[in-house]
């Protein structure tokens, strides 16, 4: 037993506390506003835009806008003579439904799909001003749907347009490193359904004082898109969700989405940020908890009895320690044979005793 004896004291190490790296969340952004493709009325002589430019068509029914849910100006197009109405109308989407419970409506949720019937109202030159109503139809997960759009009207007749419209949602890794009082971060997202279309660059967010972990700001910041345009955002709160508390949500408010066209357009959208990170096992997500401490660098000594061999590990009590084993040095690939995490210092782990050759021991706290 000499031979193993010596090679088990030569094998005493002193292994460094391990940092947390960076972590990674999922995020998911969905634009408030969706976007409608021209359509035709049932007759085809008639063609309806939506927009919310001054000058030209972008296809935003825009969220909010009075008594309604969203609105839009109009223009129908006379096919046949080229003249064309230009109006306003005012129509609630359907943001009731909630099928997997994570607070989201499924309306702006790709992967849910949505069959329900709204209402509205519009006024339009020409055609007159009266109520609106809508279907709406989007299979799960495709970001297009169809909405049969009905303009009532006495004088000339209902028209009916069945136009194409789509949800804008992009999702990807939210890298972040959590702070005492704020979180940063950096963003990589990508459009669902056009994977060549990407939103990125940094985040940060402060925790609000007086319920840091639940609840935190965003700060203004500025993101690059696939054209590599800058496109800046405001402040805005982000609250933990009770019901899903992996989860925090909030609206983002862009300045101006789509630079390309002439008026900002496509502002409002919602955020949702889910960590399932919990370092510390407290239940509260590492976005918005206190960063652990770094364990102070602990010690190992190695004694033997007959049948094992006890090791001894000095360290700072409620951190994890693992211990790891090697049969030689310099070691290319440690094995993890014990797992614990300290309720006194030292502590002792026992292993069983080798008599065939030596081992090397170390431990690192996290």
């Amino acid at each position: 037993m000499s031979k193993v004896r010596y090679s088990i004291l030569a094998a005493m190490f002193l292994a460094a506390g391990i940092a947390p790296a960076a972590e990674i969340a999922r995020a998911r952004m969905y634009c408030f506003s969706p976007r409608f493709q021209q359509s035709e009325d049932q007759s085809t002589f008639y063609t309806l835009d939506l927009t919310t430019l001054s000058f030209g068509v972008n296809g935003e029914l825009a969220f909010g806008g009075g008594a309604y849910s969203h609105s839009a100006y109009v223009i129908v197009t006379d096919q046949l003579f080229g003249e064309k109405y230009n109006g306003v109308i005012g129509l609630n989407v359907p943001i009731g439904g909630d099928a997997n419970g994570n607070t989201y409506p499924d309306f702006f949720e790709v992967a849910q799909p949505v069959n329900a019937n709204t209402s509205g109202a519009y006024n339009i030159d020409v055609i007159g001003a009266s109520s609106a109503s809508a279907s709406w139809f989007r299979s799960a997960g495709s970001q297009f749907g169809i909405c049969v759009l009905t303009l009532q009207n006495s004088s000339f007749g209902n028209l009916v347009f069945t136009a194409t419209f789509e949800l804008i949602e992009y999702v990807g890794p939210l890298a972040y490193n959590p702070g005492s009082n704020s979180v940063s971060g950096i963003v990589t997202l990508t459009q669902t359904g056009n994977p060549a279309n990407q939103m990125q660059g940094p985040v940060q967010f402060t925790k609000v004082s007086t319920n840091r972990f639940n609840k935190l700001i965003l700060q203004p910041g500025a993101w690059s898109n696939s054209a590599m345009q800058t496109i800046t955002f405001q402040n805005d709160l982000f609250v933990r969700v009770a019901n899903w508390p992996t989860n925090y949500g909030g609206y983002f408010d862009f300045n101006d989405w789509d630079p390309n066209t002439t008026d900002p357009d496509y502002l409002t959208w919602g955020m949702s940020i889910d960590d399932t990170n919990d370092f510390n096992h407290n239940a509260i997500p590492d976005f918005s908890d206190d960063p652990p401490s770094l364990p102070r660098r602990p010690l190992l000594s190695v004694a033997i009895t007959s049948t094992n061999v006890l090791l001894t590990i000095h360290g700072d009590v409620g951190h994890p320690h693992q211990v790891q084993e090697s049969l030689v040095l310099p070691a290319t690939n440690w094995q993890t044979v014990a797992s614990v995490t300290l309720t006194n210092d030292p502590q002792n782990v026992s292993l069983p005793v080798s008599a065939s050759r030596a081992k090397f021991w170390r431990v690192q706290a996290q």
